[in-house]
This record gives C-alpha cells, structure tokens and sequence, in this order.
C-alpha cells in the first residue's frame, strides 16, 4: 500500500472566497484537515471567529486555521493544494505557492494541485509552476458577501467537481488513485468530485453557461435574448476552432443531482461570481476568462466575437468605475452590443 493511500490528506486552499471558502468550510465541517488561505477583512475574520457556513440546512460558525500565505504553514507531501481565486488572481497565487519548501523540494515540484475554478485557462497556466496539475469544472452556487461568512445554496450536495489530471493524455495510475481519494475524502461534505477522462471538454461547455455571467453582473439580472446571443456566438467559434465538448445530456444528468434552494435570510435569486465582484466594488472580475476567453479563440483562428468582446469591455468598464449591477439598463446594453 502506497503511503498517500494511508496517511489523511491536508487540503491548502488558496483562496478562500465563495468557492475555496464554501469547500473548506463544509471539509472542515466534518473534520478533513483544511488550511484556508486569504487576505485582509476576510482572513482575519475566520482567525478570530472560523467560518461562518450558512446552507439552506446549516447556519454554523466551523472553527478553521486560515493564514495569508505560504509563510505561515509548513507544508509536507501529503498536502493538496486547491487553486480556487478568481481566475484574474490565479498567476500570482501560483507564483507565490509553488516555490513554498515541502522537505527538500518545492511544492511545484511535489505537490499536486487542483485548479477549481472557472474559465478554461487556468490549468495551462498552472504548468508554469506545478507539475501535477489537476483540472476540475465547478459547479457550486455559493456566495460570499461578508467578511468570515460564505453561503452554499447547494441542498444535500453543495456543489459538484468533474476532474482529471492536465493534460489529460498524461494520466497515470497515481493520478486516478489520487481523484478516488480526493472523491472519497469529499463525499461525506456533500462535495462530489466526479473523475473524469478529460475534464477540458467539461470546462468549454461550462464556459458556455458562464458567458450570461456578465450579462447577469451588468443588468442585476439575466436577459435571454442577449445571453442566448453570446452563447450562439461562442459556439460558432468552438466549432470554428475545433473545441471539443462534452455531450450535453451527461452534464444535464449530473447537474440535475445540484438541488439549488434558498438560504434562510436570504432572497431566493442570488448573483454569480461576476455579479459579486461588481456588487462588492472589488475594482475587477474574471470576465475577460469567460466572455475574452471567447475573443481569444476567435483571434486565435482569425476571427472576432463581437458579442462577447463587447461583454468583456463593458464590465471591465463598470468594475474600472464603481458601477453596480442593475446600473445599466437592457436596452443601453442591447444598443451597446449593437443586437
């Protein structure tokens, strides 16, 4: 028996928002060893009172060990690490964690590290520093709006994570025995990681449902017309460029076991993660990972996604200027997007 098959995993997670913080939390909850990772009102909350977890079943304050860098943890080799920042933060989050010593090497070096965020870029970046990479696809409708507080609208299941080792054509036997651990170690939290051969496809098609994202941020609420515009643009380009995709009707059958409900306290529509960047005033988003990641392959082959591009510009000019969601209205944005 292999000693990673024995000794309990560590779980690092850098960046302890909505996402890192929802995972933590419900880990922590049921005694996996977590370390969150964050910065400023944030971490010193959870170091003064934990993490408060608020569900549509639990409203419960989970005692964690948070710090704000690799500085203040020794980490060894049976530690995961698990990148989940906004995808605008993940470069300096690598840099400053892969270099971190585990014994005699480097945690680039002899730590893997799984990539739970959206966009479909992270993970060929994460090369640059890691050597073991792990893509996962989220699917998590979690939220965090107040300093120490994080709230996971997931019922039963609080979120779902399709994974596998990046690229995919480099999966080993330890690779799959590492996912079936982490799978096991996360399902008794109501976290399904869900292995899969190649996780890239399942990461395109959630892209695809992330472009109303901006839409979403812009407008305080959705608008199918102007979504289903850009979700017809992107995939013109995906088929332009060769992106492959995995079937629909596999992802509708996992994503039907994700039972989204209302957190006591809460209104029963809640933003995603660029509704939240914009509703908090943090000065970015990740929309130039979802909506510009669609700009990037159409330049790739040639092309322009105009849509898209326009989406991108127009939230980074709301979070450059302070606007909330709400601020624009349809018709600005339809005439805007030249639609």
């Amino acid at each position: 028996m292999r000693l990673d098959e024995v000794m309990t995993r560590r779980y690092v997670i850098i960046g302890a928002g909505a996402i890192g913080g929802g995972i933590g939390a419900l880990l922590a909850r049921q005694g996996v060893p977590v370390v969150l990772v964050a910065r400023g009102e944030h971490l010193e909350a959870m170091r003064r009172e934990g993490i408060r977890l608020r569900t549509p079943e639990i409203d419960a304050a989970i005692p964690v060990t948070a710090v704000a860098g690799p500085e203040e943890i020794v980490l060894d080799e049976n530690d995961v690490l698990v990148l989940a920042t906004k995808t605008q933060q993940a470069e300096p989050a690598l840099a400053a964690w892969a270099d971190a010593p585990v014994g005699e090497r480097t945690a680039g070096e002899a730590l893997p590290i799984l990539t739970a965020l959206n966009g479909a870029a992270a993970e060929e970046r994460a090369l640059r520093w890691f050597s073991r990479v792990i893509g996962v696809c989220v699917w998590m409708p979690a939220v965090r709006m107040e300093p120490g507080e994080v709230i996971v609208r997931g019922a039963s299941v609080g979120g779902i994570f399709p994974a596998s080792r990046y690229p995919a054509v480099l999966t080993t036997d330890a690779d799959r025995a590492l996912v079936t651990g982490i799978e096991e170690d996360w399902a008794p939290s109501g976290l399904v990681l869900h292995p899969v051969e190649d996780v890239m496809p399942w990461k395109h098609r959630k892209l695809l449902g992330n472009l109303g994202n901006a839409v979403q941020a812009l407008l305080g609420s959705g608008d199918e017309d102007i979504v289903r515009a850009a979700r017809e643009e992107a995939a013109g380009i995906y088929a332009s460029a060769g992106i492959p995709l995995n079937p629909e009707s596999e992802e509708n059958a996992m994503r039907d076991r994700l039972q989204v409900r209302p957190v006591p306290g809460e209104p029963a529509q809640m933003g995603g993660s660029t509704w939240q960047s914009l509703a908090r005033g943090t000065g970015d988003s990740e929309v130039d990972y979802l909506s510009g990641e669609i700009s990037a392959l159409a330049h790739r082959i040639g092309r322009t996604a105009p849509i898209n591009a326009g989406l991108a510009r127009l939230t980074r000019r709301a979070a450059r200027t302070g606007a909330r969601p709400g601020d624009l209205s349809p018709a600005d944005l339809r005439r805007e997007l030249g639609l």
